[in-house]
């Protein structure tokens, strides 16, 4: 099912919803990252449509009203694709296909198209295919719509369910089989963490795009994969890394995001355990992106829900050569928004009483690099000792920022 295919440019519109739950603000944002989301798949938006309601209609999400205001656009323009920022139903993807006549494709669709553009191994081509599968299973029904059309005839119904059965039943046989497999490719990589000897491991976690793949490539002096897109990173990557006289274990894991699909949690869980049985998070942040305390709540939520929460955690706040805020003027009393705070202004803030240790830097130009790396040393140094109290297989000193300077 999954194919690794160069995507050409075609044109899309998005489609968000007002709620009680989710104010003008907030959608404005989240269409901000789905239109990131559509560049990453191969996409460039066209217009954005939004809708104001309640609740999301049961049958189309946005309303027939609505509807039609986007078949007469996508017609008129020649838009080949729908995207919407919810994950629609079964029955709401029928609705909308028959209604707009258009190739309509929800948040979690789009997700899993770009995991199937970036997929490298076998291992993470396995994992997204068993997603796309769970995602398909139960809109199997919308890819047989032409039979509808089919008035009358003896037999013709009859042997369109029999064969959505006969393609549910293969799905189902496939999804039992990458399951099984992913079980023995989680043995051989859970054997794999375990024969690392006796070394403290790090886990480097954050929103997708803050920056995860540039830090390790600056840490670790190796060439992992790094782009300005959404979900650069799929495949986790570990790395053996000395600063000082202490060795440890770095590993770059997938990036997360608000709204992440329930299959790909499921799906990812080996490279998620990455994260659960290292012994301290790097937490990295965008503190150049607006919303980057939306970003490190979303993170701190799936950590929680992979029970991860409780770890050891070093916050890093990257991109800070990217960082701009809009300095008010002394007479200026309009209050004060999150654009007119400082960097400084921010260290100042709730990151002052954070529980966690803090350091800004900018993993691209290396600013304030020695003392992120002095902040990651003490805190491995901490759980190295407590771990392993008997181990002194540590390096003989050396100092990393005069060997960068050397060279």
């Amino acid at each position: 099912m999954l194919e690794k295919k160069e995507h050409n440019y075609e044109k899309a519109v998005l489609v968000g919803v007002i709620t009680q739950n989710q104010d003008e603000e907030k959608l404005q944002e989240y269409m901000d990252e789905l239109e990131f989301l559509a560049f990453t798949a191969g996409a460039t938006v066209d217009r954005r449509f939004t809708q104001k309601l309640t609740q999301p209609d049961s049958k189309t999400f946005i309303g027939s009203g609505k509807a039609q205001e986007i078949k007469e656009y996508v017609k008129e323009n020649e838009i080949g694709t729908v995207i919407f920022d919810d994950e629609l139903s079964p029955s709401q993807l029928k609705n909308l296909e028959r209604e707009i006549e258009a190739k309509i494709l929800d948040r979690t669709n789009l997700i899993l198209d770009i995991f199937a553009q970036r997929a490298q191994t076998s291992y993470a081509r396995t994992q997204v295919e068993l997603a796309q599968y769970q995602y398909l299973l139960p809109r199997l029904t919308r890819m047989w719509t032409h039979l509808e059309r089919q008035k009358g005839g003896i037999g013709m119904r009859g042997p369109g369910e029999t064969e959505i059965e006969t393609d549910r039943r293969i799905i189902r046989d496939r999804i039992s089989l990458l399951k099984d497999k992913l079980k023995t490719i989680d043995k051989q990589m859970a054997t794999q963490r375990n024969n690392r000897g006796k070394v403290v491991r790090a886990a480097l976690v954050g929103y997708t795009n803050v920056g995860k793949s540039t830090l390790m490539n600056a840490i670790s002096k190796s060439e992992v994969f790094a782009e300005n897109k959404l979900f650069a990173t799929l495949d986790t990557t570990v790395r053996k890394v000395v600063i000082g006289n202490l060795p440890f274990l770095l590993t770059d894991t997938v990036g997360f995001i608000r709204k992440l699909p329930t299959q790909l949690v499921e799906s990812f869980k080996s490279t998620l355990d990455e994260v659960r049985e290292a012994d301290l998070l790097i937490h990295v942040v965008d503190i150049s992106h607006e919303s980057f305390e939306d970003h490190i709540d979303s993170v701190n939520q799936i950590l929680m829900e992979i029970n991860a929460h409780q770890k050891p955690m070093i916050m890093i706040f990257n991109k800070i050569d990217d960082f701009s805020y809009e300095k008010k003027d002394e007479d200026d009393l309009t209050p004060s928004t999150k654009r007119n705070i400082s960097l400084d202004e921010w260290k100042k803030t709730w990151m002052a009483k954070s529980k966690y240790p803090t350091v800004f830097i900018s993993a691209l130009t290396k600013e304030n690099f020695p003392e992120m790396k002095k902040l990651v040393y003490d805190e491995v140094m901490k759980i190295h000792i407590s771990r392993f109290p008997y181990n002194d297989f540590l390096f003989e000193y050396f100092d990393n920022d005069e060997e960068e300077n050397n060279n």
